[in-house]
């Protein structure tokens, strides 16, 4: 009897505690029931008093929805592959100033709707710039969207043939930083100028564009192709650029001669 009276307690709290979790889970609170199982494996939660131990909870719960927003963020972003600030190599002789990036790297030009040209010769680090950029705008909660320029506009240019362009332009609308990788590598065709000066226009002022191109931003014009688009493209996003000139080898002949 001496036994059943001293389980008895045990086992409730253990359904109490139950209980609590499964509450926690269906209001998806996922972060604080992980913090809350935690705790009742350890004795972390008896050196607390019960306001301390719920200001934990909630802590836990906000950490982990801060990282689940970043995640989602980085997987909308659909980036070509991972780059981090940390990560960006100022050794190399290319022509890269460290205070410059770094400031760019506070994101105020994104706050404030600037653009960002990246320029330079095949594989002296534009694309991982931009991409540690863009990652960093994830991190800071800024929403972001990655894309080839080419295979961006042709993929417009397969929505408006079935009249689906508005929603996809919203979608890049929605985003506050863009980036469009390999700019004018292909001269654009006439189909897809207006589709370009389209997401140029709605962004103008209000929303930042990361361009990486091989051709220098006085060759853009050309590429463009139609006089008339070009000045307004251009007219809408140079003034306000901020500009990274790479120069030097190929990053990757570099490191293979190593």
């Amino acid at each position: 009897m001496e036994t059943n009276g001293k389980t008895a307690p045990i086992v409730q709290e253990k359904e109490q505690n139950q209980t609590t979790l499964d509450l926690m889970h269906r209001m998806r609170l996922t972060g604080m029931a992980a913090a809350f199982e935690e705790s009742l494996s350890s004795t972390y939660a008896e050196a607390m008093t019960p306001d301390a131990f719920v200001s934990w909870l909630l802590a836990r719960e906000w950490d982990y929805r801060s990282s689940a927003a970043i995640e989602r963020l980085i997987r909308g972003a659909s980036f070509r592959y991972n780059a981090y600030p940390e990560e960006i190599d100022y050794s190399i002789n290319r022509g890269l100033n460290q205070n410059q990036m770094e400031r760019l790297l506070s994101l105020d030009f994104v706050r404030q709707g600037q653009n960002l040209f990246i320029t330079g010769s095949a594989g002296t680090g534009k694309s991982f710039l931009a991409t540690a950029v863009g990652y960093h705008a994830c991190k800071s909660g800024i929403r972001t969207l990655y894309s080839n320029t080419s295979k961006l506009l042709s993929s417009l240019k397969v929505a408006k043939a079935k009249n689906t362009i508005e929603t996809e332009l919203k979608k890049i609308e929605r985003c506050q930083l863009l980036i469009l990788d390999d700019a004018f590598l292909v001269p654009l065709d006439a189909k897809e100028r207006p589709i370009l000066l389209e997401i140029i226009e709605d962004r103008h002022e209000r929303k930042s564009i990361v361009m990486s191109s091989q051709l220098p931003v006085e060759n853009w014009y050309d590429a463009i192709g139609d006089q008339a688009v070009a000045d307004a493209v251009l007219d809408r996003i140079v003034h306000t650029a901020h500009r990274i000139e790479l120069t030097g080898e190929s990053i990757r002949k570099i490191k293979a001669r190593k």
